[in-house]
C-alpha cells in the first residue's frame, strides 16, 4: 500500500473515532474501549521533552474512545534498561503498546513474544523492522535529510566543509545522518565531510566532539544533528570557540529553542510530536481491534494483522526565529495534565 492510501486508511480511522467521542458515540460504537482497556507508550531516555506533546497526542486519541493510558520506559539511553521496561509493561497484559524501540534488532525477539501473547505493538520514530510489529508512525527521515542538506548548501554554498553528530544503531538517526551526507555526496560533490563523531545524545560528549572538529578543521562552516541534545553541547561548543557555524538539528527541546530565538541554532526540524502520538494510538489500537477491518486483501490465509501499515508520515515542521514561539513546551502545556 502507498503513503497515499495508509494517509486515507489512517484519515478515515481518525473520523471514526472522532465519531466514537464521549457523548457523540452511540451506544452500540465499536470503536470504544472495554473496562480497564491499557494501552501503553514505551520509550527511551523518558525524561526527554520530546516525548511530552507525543504523549499528549497518544493521551488524546485514548481519551476519545474511554482507553486508559500508561507512559513508560527507562530513564537511561541503555538497550538492555528499556527492553527490561518493556518486559515489565508486558506483564501487566496491555491490549497494545506504542515503542520507541532504541535499536532495532535488540526488540526483534521481545516484540515478536508480545504479539505472540496477545499484545499488539506498533511502534514510532524509531523501528524495529524485522519484527512482527503491526504498523510503524515516523517523520519522513529521507525528507529531513535532504531539506536539510539543500537548506545548509543554500546558505554555506556548495564548496564547505561539514561535520555531522550521529547515534549509531536508532534507526531513524541514522537514517537522517546517512542520508544527509549520501545526498550531498550525489548532489554537491564539492561538500567535503571532514568530521563525523557519535554523540549518542549525550551533550557532554557532543560538546567534546564539536570542540575537537573546530580545532582540527578550522574551516568548519555548517553541522547537522540528527537530535537535539546533542546539538545542546554542539551549541555551547561553537560558542566558547567563538566560531561561525552553522547548525541545524533534528527534533526540538527547550533549550535549543532558545538557541534558536538567539540565533546561534539556524533553524530545526521537528516531527509533528502530537499528531506522531495521535496517529500511533489509532494505529496501536486498531490493530490490537483487527476484527473492525475487512479488507480486500489475503490477510486471512497469509496471517497477518489486516490494520498493518508499514510506514505512516506524521510530517515534520521546520523550527526557525520566526515561528518558535509556536514551539514553546511551556505554554503548551498549560492546563493540561502531564501524567
Amino acid at each position: 500500500m502507498n503513503r497515499i492510501g495508509l494517509a486515507g486508511v489512517l484519515s478515515a480511522a481518525v473520523m471514526t473515532l472522532t465519531l466514537a467521542m464521549p457523548g457523540a458515540a452511540s451506544a452500540e460504537s465499536k470503536f470504544q474501549c472495554k473496562p480497564d482497556e491499557t494501552y501503553v507508550m514505551n520509550v527511551m531516555v523518558s525524561a526527554h521533552p520530546y516525548w511530552v506533546p507525543v504523549y499528549q497526542g497518544f493521551k488524546q486519541a485514548a481519551a476519545a474512545m474511554g482507553c486508559k493510558t500508561v507512559f513508560s520506559g527507562t530513564p537511561d539511553y541503555d538497550i538492555a534498561k528499556q527492553i527490561a521496561s518493556f518486559e515489565q509493561d508486558l506483564i501487566k497484559k496491555p491490549a497494545g503498546v506504542l515503542l520507541h524501540p532504541m535499536q532495532a534488532d535488540p526488540f526483534i525477539e521481545p516484540i515478536n513474544r508480545a504479539i505472540e501473547n496477545g499484545t499488539t505493538v506498533v511502534t514510532f520514530a524509531a523501528d524495529s523492522p524485522k519484527s512482527k510489529r503491526v504498523s510503524y508512525i515516523t517523520s519522513d527521515n529521507l525528507a529531513e535529510a535532504k531539506f536539510a542538506a539543500e537548506e545548509i548548501v543554500k546558505q554555506v554554498g556548495d564548496d564547505a566543509e561539514y561535520g555531522v553528530l550521529e547515534n549509531p544503531g536508532q534507526s531513524n538517526h541514522d537514517l537522517r545522518v546517512t542520508a544527509f551526507i549520501d545526498y550531498l555526496a550525489k548532489n554537491y560533490p564539492k561538500m567535503k565531510l571532514v568530521g563525523r563523531q557519535a554523540s549518542n545524545q549525550d551533550t557532554n560528549v557532543a560538546n567534546k566532539a564539536v570542540a575537537s572538529m573546530l580545532q582540527a578543521n578550522p574551516n568548519l562552516k555548517a553541522l547537522w544533528i540528527p537530535e537535539a541534545g546533542s546539538a545542546e553541547g554542539a551549541v555551547a561548543a561553537v560558542l566558547e570557540a567563538k566560531a561561525k557555524v552553522l547548525i541545524m538539528h533534528a527534533d526540538i527541546t527547550p533549550a535549543t529553542l532558545e538557541q534558536i530565538k538567539a540565533g546561534n541554532i539556524h533553524m530545526a526540524l521537528s516531527p509533528n510530536q502530537g499528531m506522531q502520538g495521535y496517529l500511533g494510538f489509532v494505529a496501536t489500537f486498531m490493530a490490537a481491534h483487527p476484527e473492525l477491518i475487512d479488507p480486500f486483501n489475503d490477510y486471512k490465509t497469509s496471517g497477518y494483522n489486516p490494520m498493518s501499515i508499514p510506514f505512516a508520515d506524521n510530517g515534520f515542521a521546520v523550527i526557525t526565529k520566526e515561528n518558535a514561539d509556536s514551539f514553546d513546551l511551556n505554554k503548551y502545556m498549560q492546563g493540561r495534565d502531564p501524567s
